[in-house]
């Protein structure tokens, strides 16, 4: 029988719903993998590259934000160095492509 929710040390609990078909190819790759069902979706989901897709608005603030902190950079602040003035330089260059 499962301990108490309280004595567990993961006691979060997340659901998410899936079709037949999904069930039957994640539950096949369980199976595969030789884990139990928690270990894989933890490894599954935490071991995920996450790529942030940002709009139009949230690319112009960002680069507004960006000019911000390259203007502090090359206006001296003790403690913008070249390093942060560089940095700056190619995250803008980057956003203008």
């Amino acid at each position: 029988m499962p301990c108490e929710r309280s004595a567990r040390f993961r006691h979060n609990t997340i659901a998410f719903w899936l079709s037949d078909d999904e069930k039957r190819i994640v539950e096949a790759r369980i199976v595969a993998a030789g884990v139990k069902k928690g270990e894989y979706y933890r490894a599954s989901i935490l071991g995920q590259k996450v790529e942030i897709v940002a709009g139009i608005y949230r690319s112009d603030r960002l680069a507004i934000i960006l000019e911000r902190l390259l203007e502090a950079a090359e206006g001296g602040d003790a403690y913008a160095g070249e390093e942060i003035a560089a940095i700056l330089h190619e995250l803008l260059e980057l956003m203008k492509r």
